[in-house]
């Protein structure tokens, strides 16, 4: 992907398309965040929410990205990390 400079909406969208992509349902991920069901889909469904660590967290979880911010944009991992990571 191409360095680019995301906002909360993309941020969201993000966060909701690797979740899936990854296999992992709603539920999973809030007992893999440690947060609820509803933090969850309010991260992914409602940018405008304040829930940015929350989206950066899932993105990092379920994708070969990481997001380098304040200005966030994505990535991509390098091998030694994508190795210790669970998913």
């Amino acid at each position: 992907m191409p360095k680019e400079f995301l906002n909360e909406a993309q941020l969201a969208a993000l966060a909701k398309k690797f979740r899936k992509e990854a296999g992992i349902k709603r539920a999973q991920a809030a007992r893999d965040m440690d947060v609820s069901q509803t933090s969850i889909f309010n991260a992914e469904e409602t940018p405008e929410q304040g829930l940015t660590k929350l989206r950066v967290r899932m993105i990092e979880a379920y994708s070969r990205y990481e997001l380098v911010g304040p200005i966030y944009f994505l990535q991509r991992k390098s091998r030694k990390r994508m190795k210790s990571d669970k998913h």
